[in-house]
């Protein structure tokens, strides 16, 4: 009976101990997995700034490409709600602030009383200023900051290069022609933005 006791002590203790390390392992693991994730999530927050930067020039890349080459009406007005949607933080903060203002009422003063000296092309960009200026917060903060942002984006950019595609006669047409492949990059740049950020909300 001593001995089968002391055998079974033994083996308490040896599962004890196997319990413990376990643990520790356990511990150690959890802590490494942990750390990559902090990486990878600062990785992500740096790409998706990065994306949407990129995506911002190249609505603007678009918007001038339109007053110069592309003359589609329906393009322009887009363009304006996306760049509104991903223009950075910094950038759309210091535009709706007092800088912003100044610009907005300059803008707006030389196209009531020096209507002749307003070029056309700054009608657009104008535009866009105004809706920075004046949006409600509720468009400025919870849905430009939200998915639903993004979403409305993605269906810009969806619609925008399916409606080049069509003007240029197909798909391999917008990739070959000279005139249309600038734009097609434009537009796969701005979709690459709103497509990252539900992959990084849905993950």
């Amino acid at each position: 009976m001593g001995k089968m006791g002391y055998l079974k002590m033994k083996t308490d203790e040896i599962s004890s101990d196997l319990i413990e390390s376990d643990l520790r392992e356990l511990g150690i693991a959890a802590t490494k997995l942990a750390n990559h994730a902090l990486v990878l999530g600062s990785g992500l927050g740096f790409g998706t700034t990065f994306l949407k930067f990129l995506a911002s020039l190249a609505a603007i890349y678009l918007l001038i490409l339109d007053r110069t080459n592309w003359k589609t009406n329906m393009l322009t007005s887009l363009l304006i709600p996306y760049i509104f949607l991903s223009l950075p933080t910094v950038i759309f903060s210091l535009l709706r602030g007092e800088v912003g203002k100044w610009i907005a009422f300059i803008a707006v003063v030389i196209r009531l009383f020096f209507p002749r000296h307003f070029p056309d092309w700054l009608e657009m960009p104008g535009s866009l200023l105004l809706l920075l200026v004046v949006s409600p917060s509720f468009l400025a903060d919870t849905v430009r900051g939200g998915i639903i942002g993004v979403i409305i984006c993605l269906i810009i950019a969806c619609y925008l290069l399916q409606e080049h595609i069509r003007a240029s006669g197909g798909f391999r047409n917008s990739f070959t022609q000279s005139k249309g492949v600038s734009n097609t990059i434009g537009i796969v740049l701005i979709m690459v933005y709103p497509v990252w950020r539900l992959v990084i909300y849905f993950l």
